[in-house]
């Protein structure tokens, strides 16, 4: 439902490179020194995505798009190093990347929108689109980041209505889709397939019709890529209308589910289908749910209704593919919208990936500012909570360990299993700092041999204030992952700054951080928790 900015007519040097395969095997383990794990594949279980050892996984994204558009590539290359790119995005602590492609990008040799000087982009000269994403692919690996394929478009214009058009078959779509399963077999952090993007207009579900019908479209391209790569999960969106019996009148592209229930998707490993809506709020189309009397207490239901149930019954997991939107105030009908839809992807433990990573999405905007580089804070702090919830947190020091479980080709690396924290309830210590600044600790984990604190610093004040400080006391432990601070020890206290995005805290606003760390004693909870501007 978005648009995009327009891409023609940029002026930069065209590519041309042939299109072969990597002939990379990616390593079995990505290094970390974190006390999380996950071993890959996925698998369902019931409404839970879990991972090989049967551990529940959260997948907390975002959407980076370009690949799709006529750049052949992920947009912001002009701006920013690729690999410095995906280092913010892991430091902020998502763990999945929705990757949205084009069958005509992938089929192109020509590339734009690169700027060749910066850093690591020099690598990506001569490439096609193809060995672009390569490149992505494995860095993000590199870096403990899981990618979800998105078959975005067909041509490199527009999101169509159904998986066919365009200029390009049913067979195309499929043939593609068998490519990248074979291309990417032996890659652990693709995690799965987005099938096709937001099936609408003609999109019917449970209609048996062969031409319209979106769930035996699923099937017979979820059943062709399993049969090639069959440790990937399925990922598959609703329609807009065309369900027989549906109850609502009136859905987003995509989100219209109602159909599962009677009409199923009917895989060969039936543990490994994912269902995944997409939610908008009023910026994007004021659509008539909005104009409710009973808005936004009217959402929850429609939720419900729509795709939600799927998850309440344990027939599948739920994963948003896209939501997003400029506004996170609390007047605007869109911010109402957006903080309703947070919560609600918190309360039920929801799998997300965010629209969008990119700034110049016209009507939602991104979680990065117009520079490619600062963060939109207002977003960030909002999604904070939700990417706390993955079991990772955001981190500028070390990345999740991701495994992979031996297959049909032996692996010479054994799967790694580190003991998940189990949440101690505790309740949250408020110190009084400097002024209208107050913060307060929650510890949030505790297991054998670590833990993971909580920390939000509030100004109760009526004024901005800029350049504040947490300090603390903390011996027998020392921080292995910390997130949205500068975490600096001096001796046995720890200073800690925020980072550039979070130096401002408005009146009535917070800051959230935190950190966990490795016991080395008994003595390891911290401590005199302050603040104070500096």
């Amino acid at each position: 439902m978005r648009t995009y900015p327009g891409l023609i007519g940029l002026g930069l040097a065209v590519v041309l490179m042939s299109l072969i395969g990597l002939g990379w095997s990616s390593p079995n383990r990505v290094d970390a020194a974190s006390g999380m794990t996950i071993q890959l594949p996925l698998s369902t279980q019931g409404s839970k995505i879990v991972d090989a050892s049967g551990k529940s996984v959260l997948l907390r994204g975002v959407n980076w798009f370009g690949i799709e558009t006529e750049l052949h590539a992920p947009d912001g290359l002009s701006s920013r190093d690729y690999k410095d790119m995906l280092a913010q995005i892991k430091s902020l602590g998502y763990n999945l990347i929705r990757l949205p492609y084009s069958v005509q990008s992938l089929r192109s040799q020509n590339v734009q929108g690169i700027n060749y000087q910066l850093g690591s982009n020099q690598e990506l000269q001569g490439k096609s689109p193809l060995e672009v994403m390569d490149a992505v692919i494995q860095e993000s690996n590199r870096l403990g980041l899981l990618v979800l394929l998105d078959s975005h478009r067909l041509n490199d214009q527009r999101i169509p209505e159904l998986w066919y058009g365009d200029g390009f078959t049913e067979t195309d779509w499929i043939d593609t889709w068998k490519m990248l399963a074979t291309r990417y077999k032996n890659y652990p952090n693709i995690i799965g397939a987005d099938l096709k993007n937001e099936p609408h207009g003609r999109a019917s579900w449970g209609t048996n019709n062969s031409e319209t019908d979106w769930r035996l479209a699923a099937e017979r391209a979820g059943n062709a890529i399993l049969a090639i790569n069959p440790n990937w999960l399925i990922v598959v969106e609703g329609v807009e209308k065309n369900v027989p019996g549906q109850k609502l009148a009136a859905h987003w592209m995509g989100a219209n589910l109602e159909g599962v229930e009677k009409f199923p998707v009917r895989l060969s490993k039936s543990n490994k289908l994912v269902y995944s809506p997409h939610e908008y709020g009023a910026g994007v189309y004021n659509q008539p749910w909005f104009n409710e009397p009973s808005f936004p207490n009217n959402l929850e239901s429609r939720w419900e209704t729509g795709w939600n149930y799927i998850a309440t019954k344990g027939i599948a997991p739920i994963l948003v593919g896209e939501f997003g939107g400029r506004q996170v105030d609390t007047s605007s009908k869109e911010g109402i919208w957006q903080r309703k839809f947070v919560d609600y992807i918190r309360q039920k433990d929801l799998s997300f990936a965010y629209w969008s990573w990119n700034p110049n999405s016209a009507d939602t905007g991104g979680i990065l500012q117009d520079d490619w580089q600062s963060v939109q804070a207002a977003k960030q702090e909002l999604l904070q909570g939700l990417v706390l919830a993955n079991g990772f947190g955001p981190s500028t020091t070390s990345n999740p360990i991701i495994t992979q479980t031996p297959t049909a080709q032996p692996s010479s690396s054994p799967v790694v299993t580190n003991p998940s924290p189990s949440p101690q309830p505790t309740q949250p210590v408020v110190t009084t700092g400097q002024g209208a600044l107050k913060v307060s600790s929650n510890l949030q984990a505790d297991w054998q041999t670590g833990f993971c604190m909580g920390m939000m610093v509030t100004n109760t004040g009526s004024t901005p204030v800029q350049n504040w400080q947490l300090t603390f006391e903390m011996n027998q432990a020392s921080i292995n992952n910390s997130w949205n601070g500068n975490f600096q020890p001096q001796g046995t206290q720890y200073v800690v700054t925020p980072l550039d995005w979070g130096r401002v805290i408005e009146p009535g606003q917070s800051r959230d951080l935190g950190f966990c760390a490795n016991k080395i004693g008994s003595d390891y909870q911290p401590r005199q928790f302050s603040v104070s501007q500096r």
